[in-house]
């Protein structure tokens, strides 16, 4: 019993430092796909909503305390951020929204291949090929960010509040 304990609490390696060429690479590549996304249409808002997503479903804290903050500059609502989770199940997504956050979900999870079916006939309904593409590259880069902050258990500080003065 000790022995696990030691392995999950033990200080983790944060892989962006030790070997940042490589994060850098990671960072090179999500600016072109920002970049590409913007392009195909794709708003900022939406790229977060998607961030966001993809983060939840990982369950990386640090990934969903970063875009949230991106989301709320981008001029995303509280009551939209806050029901996220629960999209299908609410009226505040349009249709581009719901088929984005869809395709993003089957791309966390490929090995539902009944959900990415649907996903991708959702996503066939309103968007193109090069918006298709985006919002997959999306999500494909933010499960590798998921990933990098969750295994190098990247803390999340609490805000500074401002002194009342």
């Amino acid at each position: 019993m000790t022995e696990v304990a030691t392995i999950t609490t033990g200080r983790r390696v944060y892989i962006d430092k030790q070997h940042p060429q490589v994060f850098r690479a990671m960072l090179s590549t999500a600016e072109t796909v920002r970049v590409a996304g913007a392009e195909a249409g794709l708003d900022r808002r939406l790229v977060e909503l998607i961030n966001l997503r993809v983060s939840q479903l990982n369950g990386c804290a640090y990934c969903l305390d970063l875009h949230t903050k991106a989301a709320l500059q981008a001029g995303e609502s509280v009551q939209r951020l806050g029901v996220l989770s629960a999209w299908r199940d609410t009226e505040v997504f349009d249709e581009r929204e719901r088929a984005a956050l869809a395709l993003a979900e089957a791309t966390t999870h490929p090995a539902d291949s009944t959900a990415q079916e649907a996903a991708y006939a959702q996503a066939r309904a309103v968007f193109g090929d090069e918006q298709i593409s985006a919002v997959i590259w999306v999500a494909v880069t933010i499960n590798a960010f998921n990933r990098v902050s969750i295994l190098s258990k990247h803390p999340v500080r609490p805000a500074r509040v401002p002194a009342k003065g």
